[in-house]
């Protein structure tokens, strides 16, 4: 089974590489026909020409037989040319149509499945693991036609002139065998262990990398090199282990075919003696006999990268095994964009409930706001309004429709979200903000820096908005970085806006104009606000309390003060924090009046 599929994904991605694979098998069998007439040309120059009494026009003229073994020679320098070149080119032809198929598929694949694995192991078995495969469809694959040419060829011409011998020569095969056999399925094993090991090592190294702010911040340095440490030690471990195995493998290996090679040597000598064979054809004989040994010898190279194939099969194959996102246009496309969600409850995992039982409704053009500690279930709503994770229990309507019977295409292009922590890209701010809207106008892109009041401060870098972003958005402050996210959004023009959490880097008054800019911008959208900061929701017309994943209040702020519940207790503590911020910005401004 595992075979079948795998002939079938190599098959996949041999598009537009099948022209070059039956040339280099032509080259290849070129070749070998011509380096195994060689041996026959000194064999008969030996017995035939150079002999007292041997054919006298071509011992006077051995300039005919050099300029056949000459023939020979460039005739094999022009097979190893077309084998070569187009190897090269069969290769990265199919390992670009690996990369192509894999990368589109991993697009397209749903967040719950991006959550259940790791980014280094994903880039792992998209990279090393493709590398791999190309390697052994390539070298060994196109190695197997070659060895099997040698084999039936030189086997021909070995048999021709020595029945006995050949026998003999093809006694120590099955040994060579049956050992390479063994060491395949050890290093089969082993490989597997050793190309995990990697992945987890990529994972430590991407995820340090990514989050090389937080590990500065907290001086974390020494934890994140002892991670690595460890990672590094038992990856090499396990590759010094290969190396062994590899080593006693050729050792054997060479003593097997040195045996082989030796007793062939005596047997010829023994034969000559009694007359068996020429002295011209033991020379040929052995010259065969080491290109039969080479292949065999090889055998177990070709196996070792078989077997390391196999898994890397295997590794991409589950990539490719994962069911896809359904990106298509099928499914209703609601006209009016009220939001209901009746009795969703909603897990990442089968232990903990993420959400309980929640129900609320949002108007068409109004604001909700949700209120919530951090794990009470905030961020769920919006993956799951998106459809970025399918819902387990309940409904969620837009404009009636249930969003599983809405595209999923529909409902990217239809609902603007701002993360907490959002991403950029590493280009310019300009391309950034007109990532999802590529053709609009430097005054478009403008307009929407302004509401997201960054603009300003995007014109007081050197570049303005040509400043390049760094690796997700270092460059800037996570302040920077949010508004950015913001203005990116507005371009896209969404009917549903959902901002999840993405005011928290600013400051209470920047806070304060984004809400007026975006009030007078956003127009009869509707707007989820997720914050934890009470000042950005009290304006909402209806404010979500989330507590453990379940709905304790709702209602607008005024209703939710006479409540005196957990949301007037947060106001309380909030309100006396933001009163000492804003007495001590007052008194710092007082003080720079009086410089």
């Amino acid at each position: 089974m595992k075979r079948s599929r795998r002939f079938n994904l190599i098959l996949r991605f041999s598009e537009n590489t099948k022209q070059y694979f039956i040339i280099v098998l032509a080259a290849s069998l070129l070749s070998t026909v011509l380096n195994a007439l060689l041996p026959r040309v000194f064999s008969f120059t030996i017995d035939q020409v150079l002999v007292p009494g041997g054919i006298l026009f071509l011992k006077e003229n051995l300039w005919i037989l050099a300029l056949l073994v000459a023939g020979i020679a460039l005739g094999n320098v022009a097979a190893v040319y077309l084998y070569r070149s187009n190897t090269a080119k069969a290769g990265e032809t199919f390992a670009k149509n690996m990369r192509d198929i894999l990368f589109y598929h991993v697009q397209r694949l749903p967040m719950s499945w991006h959550s259940k694995n790791q980014t280094g192991d994903i880039i792992q078995r998209c990279t090393t693991d493709v590398e791999t495969i190309r390697n052994f469809v390539v070298t060994q694959v196109l190695e197997v036609f070659r060895t099997v040419f040698l084999l039936l060829v030189s086997l021909a011409m070995m048999f021709s002139m020595n029945i006995k011998m050949t026998l003999v020569a093809l006694a120590f095969i099955p040994i060579v065998m049956l050992y390479s056999g063994v060491f395949y399925h050890l290093i089969a094993r082993n490989f597997t262990n050793a190309d995990e090991a990697e992945g987890e090592l990529s994972t430590v190294v991407q995820e340090n990398a990514t989050g090389v702010r937080v590990v500065r911040a907290f001086g974390r340095e020494r934890f994140e090199i002892e991670r690595f440490d460890e990672k590094n030690r038992i990856f090499a471990g396990l590759w010094i282990k290969l190396g062994t195995l590899s080593g006693l493998y050729w050792g054997v290996g060479e003593l097997i075919t040195g045996f082989q090679v030796i007793f062939i040597i005596i047997l010829g000598a023994v034969e000559a003696v009694h007359g068996n064979i020429t002295a011209g054809e033991f020379i040929a004989f052995a010259s065969y006999n080491t290109t039969l040994v080479w292949p065999v010898r090889s055998l177990g190279r070709i196996l070792s990268e078989m077997s390391k194939a196999g898994v890397s099969f295997d590794r991409v194959n589950y990539i490719l095994d994962s069911a896809e996102e359904d990106m298509s246009e099928k499914g209703c496309k609601p006209e009016c964009r009220d939001i209901v969600f009746e009795h969703v409850t909603f897990g990442y995992g089968e232990d903990k409930k993420v959400l309980k039982d929640v129900s609320f409704e949002v108007k068409e053009g109004a604001v909700c706001g949700i209120l919530g500690g951090t794990g009470s279930g905030k961020s769920t709503l919006v993956h799951l309004l998106d459809r970025l994770y399918e819902l387990e229990e309940g409904t969620i309507r837009i404009g009636g429709a249930d969003v599983r019977d809405i595209s999923r295409r529909w409902l990217r292009n239809h609902i603007g979200i701002v993360l907490q922590e959002p991403f950029l890209f590493s280009r310019t701010i300009r391309e950034n903000i007109a990532a999802f809207n590529p053709s609009a106008s430097m005054e478009e892109v403008r307009e929407a820096a302004r509401t997201a009041c960054i603009d300003d401060e995007i014109l007081r870098f050197p570049d303005g908005y040509e400043t390049m972003v760094g690796e997700r958005g270092v460059t800037l402050s996570g302040g920077q970085r949010q508004r950015v996210a913001i203005a990116r959004m507005l371009m896209t023009k969404a009917p549903i806006m959902v901002f999840d959490d993405s005011l928290s880097a600013v400051d209470a008054q920047t806070d304060s104009r984004i809400r007026r800019a975006l009030r007078e911008k956003m127009g009869e959208a509707t707007v989820i606000l997720i914050s934890h900061r009470i000042t950005t929701l009290m304006e909402a017309d209806k404010i979500l309390v989330l507590n453990h994943g379940r709905v304790e209040e709702t209602g607008t702020h005024q209703e939710l003060i006479r409540n005196g519940k957990i949301y007037q207790k947060i106001y309380e503590i909030q309100m006396n924090q933001d009163d000492r911020r804003l007495l001590e910005e007052g008194a710092a401004d007082e003080e720079g009046r009086g410089e």
